[in-house]
C-alpha cells in the first residue's frame, strides 16, 4: 500500500518592529541592519528575500508595554534597545503587501490593546489590501506595564486573561463571519444599488467586557477571518489554541518535547470538535550555518561572544516577572530565593549544567543557545527532518541579524531542503489560508463558522 509523501515544512520569519528582539546585543554587529527598523525599505527588502525563499509568513511579534524591572529599573532595556523603541507592525503590513505577491503577513495583537470592533475593521482592511494574506497572532499580554498603559491597575489572573480572549475573538468572529452575507456588496451602477440591506446585519453582542451593535463596516475580505495564530503553551493556552488557532508557535527544547506538546494539544483539538490537522505547529529555531561543520562551530563561538548575556537575562527576567538584575552574572543560582516564577527555570538551568553549580550567567547562555541548530545545510536538513518527524509542521526562523540571517538561510539551506522535499519550490495559488489548508475561508469545524447566517432576519426572529 502506497502512502503519500509528507508535506514540506512551512517557514516563517520571526521578527519584531524593533532593534533587539530575541538574541540580544547583535545589533552591534557590522552587518546588522535591524537598527533600520523605522524604515519601510528595510522591511520591504526583507519581505522580498523571504518571498524569494518561498517563506510562508513574515511573523511580527509585538509588545505594548515594558518588561518588568531589571535591577530595579527599565534602564537596561533602554540601553540595550531591548524591544524599546518598538513600533506597531500592523501599520507597515500594507506596504509589505503592496511589494509582495504571496508572502503571508502575521501580526501580533493583544486583546488588551484595541477594542475588537476597531481591530476587526483594521484586519479586514489589511486582508483586502493584501488579497487575503493576513494572519493574526492572538495574545493576552503578560506584561504588567502593558496593563497599566491601558488603564488597568495590573494584570488579570492568567486563566481569566484567556476567558477575556474568548469573548474578544467571539466578537471578531461575529463581525467577520456573520455581519455580511455573501453577495451583499452589489455596486450595481444601473440600479443605483451599492449594497443589499437585507444581507448586512447588526450582531448585537452583549458580554462581560464588550457591547457591540454592529454591523461590521468592512465588506467581507478574501479570507473573512484571518489565519489565526496563538503562542501560549500553558494548559489554558493549549485549550484556547485547540478551540481557536489554526497555527501555534511553540519553542520546545527538542523534537521529543515537541512531540509530547503537539500530541497533547492535538488531543485537545479533537475534544473541541475539530480534526487534528486543523492546527499546525511552528517551532521556533535559529540557525548557525557553515560550509563545513568546523566553520559552523567557529561561527557559533563568534555568535556567543557577541551576544549580550546580561541582555538575555534581562529579557528572561521580564518574561517570567522575576528581577534577576540585582545579582552579578557569576552569582550561583542556589543563592537566589526561589519563587513560583523561578523554580522551573532554575531547575532547567541546573539540569543543563554539569560538574559545577549553575550561575545567573548560565541563564543568559542557555537562553542564547536554546532552540539553536548548527551545521552545514545538509546537517541542518537532517535535523529539520527530525523535527518534522516529531509532528512539527513549520519552522519560525529566529534571526541574529536582519537581513543577513534570512539571506543566508534562503541562499544556502532552502535549496537543500527543497531538494529533499522539506521546503516548497513554488507557492500554491490563492490566499494564505488556501496555501496552508486548501480553502480561502475558515472551515466549518471552527467556532467562527457558527456565525455564518446567524444574524439574518429569519435566524434572529425564529423561536
Amino acid at each position: 500500500m502506497s502512502t503519500s509523501p509528507a508535506p514540506p515544512l512551512r517557514f516563517s520569519a520571526f521578527v519584531m518592529n524593533t532593534t533587539s528582539h530575541i538574541l540580544q546585543g547583535l545589533w552591534r554587529q557590522p552587518d546588522a541592519g535591524q537598527t533600520d527598523f523605522n524604515s519601510l525599505d528595510h522591511w520591504v527588502h526583507l519581505a522580498k528575500v523571504l518571498e524569494r525563499g518561498r517563506f510562508d509568513f513574515i511573523f511580527f511579534a509585538d509588545v505594548v508595554g515594558l518588561y518588568g524591572d531589571y535591577g530595579g529599573s527599565y534602564e537596561k532595556y533602554v540601553q540595550s534597545g531591548l524591544q524599546i523603541p518598538s513600533n506597531d507592525p500592523s501599520v507597515i503590513a500594507s506596504a509589505i503587501a503592496f511589494n509582495t505577491t504571496d508572502l503571508g503577513i502575521a501580526v501580533t495583537s493583544s486583546v488588551i490593546q484595541e477594542h475588537p470592533f476597531n481591530f476587526a475593521r483594521k484586519i479586514s482592511t489589511l486582508d483586502h489590501a493584501s488579497h487575503g494574506r493576513i494572519a493574526w497572532n492572538i495574545v493576552t499580554s503578560a506584561l504588567a506595564n502593558a496593563a497599566r498603559n491601558f488603564g488597568y491597575d495590573g494584570l488579570e489572573e492568567h486563566d481569566e486573561r484567556y476567558r477575556w480572549a474568548d469573548e474578544y475573538v467571539d466578537v471578531t468572529y461575529k463581525l467577520w463571519e456573520g455581519s455580511w452575507d455573501d453577495g451583499a456588496l452589489l455596486q450595481d451602477r444601473t440600479r443605483g444599488l451599492h449594497g443589499d440591506f437585507n444581507k448586512i446585519h447588526k450582531i448585537h453582542h452583549a458580554g462581560k467586557r464588550y457591547r457591540v451593535e454592529g454591523p461590521h463596516l468592512v465588506a467581507p475580505s478574501p479570507q473573512r477571518t484571518p489565519v489565526l495564530f496563538q503562542a501560549g503553551s500553558s494548559l489554558a493556552g493549549r485549550d484556547f489554541a485547540a478551540r481557536n488557532a489554526e497555527a501555534q508557535f511553540i519553542i520546545s527544547p527538542g523534537p521529543d518535547a515537541a512531540r509530547d506538546l503537539i500530541d497533547d494539544t492535538r488531543r485537545r483539538v479533537v475534544a473541541a470538535g475539530r480534526k487534528p490537522g486543523d492546527l499546525k505547529f511552528f517551532q521556533g529555531l535559529h540557525f548557525v550555518i557553515g560550509s563545513t561543520e568546523q566553520e559552523a562551530r567557529r561561527k557559533e563561538l563568534d555568535l556567543d561572544e557577541a551576544i549580550d548575556l546580561d541582555g538575555m537575562v534581562a529579557h528572561l527576567s521580564g518574561a517570567v516577572g522575576v528581577d534577576f538584575g540585582g545579582h552579578d552574572l557569576d552569582t550561583p543560582l542556589g543563592d537566589i530565593a526561589e519563587t513560583d516564577g523561578t523554580r522551573s527555570i532554575v531547575q532547567w538551568v541546573q539540569e543543563s549544567v554539569r560538574g559545577r553549580e549553575a550561575t545567573v550567567r548560565d541563564l543568559g547562555l542557555l537562553q542564547g543557545r536554546n532552540s539553536r541548530v548548527v551545521g552545514t545545510p545538509e546537517s541542518i536538513a537532517d535535523q529539520l527532518q527530525r523535527w518534522r518527524d516529531a509532528g512539527v509542521d513549520g519552522i519560525n526562523v529566529v534571526n541574529a541579524t536582519i537581513p543577513g540571517s534570512y539571506e543566508e538561510f534562503v541562499d544556502h539551506v532552502i535549496p537543500e531542503l527543497q531538494r529533499r522535499g522539506l521546503a516548497q519550490r513554488e507557492y500554491a495559488p490563492g490566499t494564505v489560508r488556501a496555501k496552508l489548508f486548501g480553502t480561502d475561508l475558515i472551515n466549518d469545524r471552527h467556532p467562527a463558522a457558527q456565525y455564518r447566517g446567524a444574524f439574518t432576519t429569519a435566524a434572529t426572529t425564529s423561536p
